[in-house]
Parts: structure tokens; sequence; C-alpha cells
């Protein structure tokens, strides 16, 4: 699909040659602009010649310069580009911080258009018919799962969260019909979450994933929220991955409290007024 065509360059950089990387970079530093070069001016840009930006765009299925500028602007319009490169060494503050907010909105957008809103519906049905809630998660993802159970607990069910494997290991052993676990996991890649997710089921529970398609946590999860979320963990912490995941949660949480209805909304609102006499008034000069 033509919106693919900046998230194929961006994925294929490593196998680029030099002047081909160089082309890349220009792109994808700023698409809009790309599209209104000349291929004269694009090859100055990245300092390469006439001939190798051709070659770059019959790699990406265009028969020329000028049809590879119409799949770009194509790219554009089907939604957020990948419009940044990887955080690279010696950037500046200048350089970074554009980079990792272009990258999350690009991630979530593409994310959005991605997800399976069925397999939404269907996570809500087994969070709203759970006895409790056990969410679990290792990493940056742990910390996605104690935000889940700040927003679950208001639910008026019991709620846990577990950042440990052992005690993972030893609530999935315990759970019952009835119990819901909930596993967060960027790669879906991790034994002991994949082996937890085994326990939790034939101990009776129903198990959740937010995780990786067709990973090896995927398919031992009764129902998934499958996310495949492009980012570079093997030298920086996981960022967009993480506020996908906070993102679906949220998702989550909201068709929970929509499923309980209007009569719920009282409760919700009698935990909010809770934290009134904690804060100061807001400034009126504000």
């Amino acid at each position: 699909m033509a919106h693919d065509l900046l998230d194929r360059i961006r994925q294929r950089l490593e196998d680029l040659n030099r002047s081909e990387r160089k082309v890349a970079d220009v792109i994808l530093n700023d698409p809009a602009v790309a599209t209104s070069l000349s291929i004269a001016s694009l090859a100055q840009a990245a300092s390469v010649s006439e001939p190798t930006v051709n070659r770059f765009c019959r790699n990406f299925g265009a028969k020329g310069y000028p049809d590879f500028k119409i799949k770009l602007a194509q790219s554009l319009a089907g939604g957020t580009p990948y419009v940044t490169r990887a955080v690279e060494p010696g950037d500046t503050a200048t350089q970074y911080t554009p980079k990792i907010f272009g990258a999350t909105i690009a991630a979530l957008d593409e994310a959005q258009r991605e997800i399976d809103l069925g397999a939404v519906e269907r996570m809500v049905d087994y969070l709203t018919q759970a006895k409790q809630i056990h969410f679990f998660g290792l990493g940056a993802s742990g910390a996605v799962a104690q935000d889940a159970q700040h927003k679950f607990f208001r639910f008026n069910l019991p709620v846990m969260v577990h950042i440990d494997v052992l005690m993972q290991r030893m609530i999935a052993a315990a759970c019952h019909t009835g119990d819901v676990v909930v596993i967060i996991s960027y790669t879906g890649r991790t034994r002991e979450l994949v082996d937890i997710a085994r326990v939790a089921r034939e101990s009776g529970a129903v198990v959740l994933g937010i995780t990786a398609p067709n990973s090896p946590l995927s398919q031992e999860c009764t129902a998934t929220l499958e996310v495949a979320t492009p980012e570079d963990t093997d030298h920086y912490m996981p960022m967009t991955s993480r506020v996908i995941q906070l993102t679906l949660i949220d998702a989550l949480a909201t068709g929970v409290t929509l499923r309980r209805g209007e009569d719920f909304l009282p409760h919700l609102k009698k935990i909010k007024d809770s934290l009134r006499d904690t804060r100061f008034p807001a400034s009126k000069d504000h």
C-alpha cells in the first residue's frame, strides 16, 4: 500500500548502499519537502548522482523519479509518516527531541490504522466479566502494567499488578476460572512470560496479551491485541511501544467504563472527589 512507502524505506536503511542511504536520509528527514524537489535538487541535497536517485526509486517499486514522487505524496496522504530516523550518536537536543516526538506520533498513527477493533471488543468482554484481574509486565511493560492497575481498580473488583517473574508464576498457578490475566510484552518473546501465560490458561484463567503479532506469547493467549512497533531497543530504551501500550490500556478501560453504563459513573466520581481535599485550589491567575 502507498502509505507503507516511508515505513519500507525506514526498515530497509541497513540494506542500502552508502549512496542510496544518503538519498533515504534526505527523504526521511522531510518527506513533504522531498515531494517538491526535482531529481537534480534531490541528488544535490544527498550529494549523489541522478542515476543513483533513479536506482533508489526503482528499488522501492517505482518506474522512475516522477513515479516515486507520486507514491511518496500518496504515502504522506495515507497517514502520519515515519518522518524520523533513529537517534544517532552526536545528535543534539534540537535533533533528537523532534525525532522522538515524530516517531511517537507516527507509531501511534500506524497503530491506530492497524489495530483490530474486533479484538478490542473481545478483550473488553473478557475484562467486563472478570472476577479479578492480574496485570503482568516486565521492564518498561511493567510500568504499563502498573498504570493499568491504576485505571482498572476503579471498577470495584480485585485488580493486582505483578512485575516480578516468580510472583507472576505463582499467581498464574493459583488462578481459577473467572480470573483474567493481562500480559503486556513488546516483543512477546520473553520465555518466562510465555510459560506464565501457559500456566495461567491451564489453571483456568483467561489470558489476554498486548504484544507483537505472531509472537510466542500471542500463541499462548486466549485473545490478543497485536501491535507491531518498529523501534531500536538494542541501543535505546523502549519508547514508542510503551506509549502505544498505554493508549491501548486507556481504550480498554474506556470500553469497560461504557459497558458498566451510566449507573456506574457516580462510583467513578466518588473516587475522583476523594482527591479534592489533597490539592491546592487552581490559581485564578491561570
